[in-house]
């Protein structure tokens, strides 16, 4: 459900049936990993976006946008260009900053929940 106006509404993140989105292959550091997600909502001007993504282990680069989310399930290593190293798993809440050059390794497949603001 991709809408601008949408009554309030909640979702079983662990269930939801996500869609795939395929990585670019340039991304692909090494494994076979995989990524799908869904689009919850979307604000009209298509500058805030909400949803759930979800990346099955190996190992991804990344350049970020304004990123809040929470790790629902599975565990990565995020290696932040310049920066931190962010142990992620279950329960995490997690910043990235727009323009962060990150590098992912996924343990176990990782599910979130997301706010971007572009």
């Amino acid at each position: 459900m991709t809408t601008h106006d949408a009554p309030s509404f909640a979702v079983h993140i662990p269930d939801a049936e996500l869609e795939a989105d395929p990585l670019d292959p340039a991304q692909i550091v090494s494994g076979t990993p995989e990524v799908t997600g869904k689009v919850l909502w979307e604000s009209a001007d298509g500058k805030q976006v909400r949803g759930i993504w979800q990346i099955t282990p190996g190992v991804v680069t990344d350049t970020e946008a304004n990123e809040l989310f929470v790790v629902v399930s599975g565990r990565a290593t995020v290696a932040v260009e310049g920066g931190e190293t962010l142990e992620i798993g279950p329960g995490d809440a997690c910043v990235l900053r727009e323009g962060d050059r990150t590098t992912w390794t996924v343990h176990e497949t990782l599910r979130k929940a997301y706010h971007i603001s572009l």
